[in-house]
């Protein structure tokens, strides 16, 4: 399985990134594959693996446009695990964007051949009208460009984030018929998935008990901070820190409204909505038990002294992302991350493992040099974690059983 989610990332990066070579499509494949989470649970009896798997066949598919696939493979990741019909509807409600951005395109194609040809019909009469023609030329030349405006996909034409969403949302109710005969699978499955919901009494699995949906804010700063950290050369480099100021200072008012909010906010989620399930205070099996109690809990200003790298992380997880993708998706993207981990009450590196391949996924490609470094780093946590896995069992005292040490 772990070999399906390597030739699946491969895939996705020759979708989403056309001018990759499959040399370096490869190279960051098996950079995934050796990403320490992901790398760990291959070895054992979860469905982390399969249900990743899934997700990213789910988004290959509906990039390629073949929706029957993608909501199959939907319906498969949603088995393996019950959060995964958020990254269905978030793969979804991109694809319907871009499937009318493509509707909008074609029929902007169609109007310009048809001009065409009206031209080359009245080339003679034209002749006899040169005191006229420039002038209907120009207002022609100045309808295409005002089209080219309203249907390219392109953030660049987009002077504000409320342009982006008028001219998506117009879009789609001019094409709605079309979406949603089109997006009909996603529809059938999420129908489906709301009548289990309600029949189920919630969307917990198993025992409910040790998982209510709970307000667990500080969970979303955690994947930031994770994410960021898991891919270093991306986010913590000194150009990196220095490009981030640059851009902070090109915008100075902007920028401090923005970055006192998100100080204000985070210091709410961490003060308010940090939950201490009792699995991560009981449970030293997992390292989430000795970041907790070491780091996090250390000292009561600890969790607050964390707050910045918080901010700094999703600031430049938000850039990162801006640089390759519309704000809509960028938006949608942080929307699901925040509907998969904020009702989480245990915090687990296994959950952030989905969020954080996409985000491998949409960011910028990066030199071979940074790859071999950061997949040097993995594979050295790899043989790390093995080594404790295999070599340094334990027991409790009041459970019969050996006890090993894992994510």
């Amino acid at each position: 399985m772990a070999v399906v989610c390597g030739v699946l990332v491969h895939d996705l990066l020759l979708c989403i990134k056309p001018g990759i070579s499959k040399a370096k499509a490869t190279v960051y494949a098996i950079l995934v594959a050796l990403y320490p989470v992901h790398w760990f649970f291959t070895f054992l009896y979860y469905t982390d693996v399969a249900s990743l798997a899934a997700v990213l066949a789910m988004y290959l598919y509906c990039l390629k446009k073949r929706f029957w696939v993608s909501a199959m493979f939907g319906v498969i990741s949603i088995l393996f695990r019950q959060t995964n019909a958020i990254w269905m509807l978030f793969f979804a409600a991109n694809g319907a964007i871009t499937y009318v951005q493509d509707l909008c395109h074609s029929d902007y194609v169609s109007h310009e051949n048809n001009g065409l040809t009206d031209k080359s019909i009245t080339e003679v009469s034209d002749l006899a009208n040169k005191a006229t023609a420039p002038g209907l030329r120009r207002r022609r030349k100045d309808r295409s460009i005002t089209m080219k405006r309203v249907v390219s996909g392109s953030t660049k034409l987009h002077t504000s984030f409320t342009e982006e969403i008028s001219d998506i949302s117009f879009g789609l109710w001019n094409s709605k018929c079309k979406v949603l005969i089109t997006f009909t699978p996603f529809v059938i499955v999420l129908v489906v998935f709301v009548a289990f919901i309600i029949w189920n009494g919630g969307i917990v699995l198993g025992a409910k008990e040790a998982h209510v949906v709970s307000p667990h804010f500080a969970q979303l700063l955690y994947f930031g901070l994770v994410s960021s950290a898991a891919l270093l050369p991306w986010h913590f480099t000194p150009r990196r820190v220095s490009d981030l100021f640059r851009l902070c200072r090109k915008n100075k008012t902007f920028s401090l409204l923005a970055m006192l909010m998100a100080l204000g906010l985070s210091f709410v989620a961490v003060h308010f909505f940090s939950i201490a399930h009792p699995y991560l205070l009981a449970d030293n099996r997992h390292y989430t038990f000795y970041i907790w109690r070491k780091v996090i809990q250390a000292h009561w200003m600890m969790k607050y002294i964390l707050i910045p790298f918080y901010v700094y992380s999703w600031f430049s997880v938000i850039n990162i992302l801006g640089k390759s993708q519309t704000r809509v998706w960028v938006l949608s993207f942080i929307f699901s991350v925040a509907l998969v981990l904020v009702p989480a009450p245990l915090v687990e590196f296994r959950y952030y493992t989905i969020p954080l391949v996409i985000l491998i996924l949409n960011s910028p490609v990066i030199d071979n040099g940074k790859l071999l470094a950061l997949g040097s780093v993995y594979a050295a946590a790899d043989l790390f974690t093995l080594a404790m896995f295999l070599f340094r069992p334990f027991r409790w005292e009041h459970e019969p059983g050996t006890q090993r040490f894992m994510w």
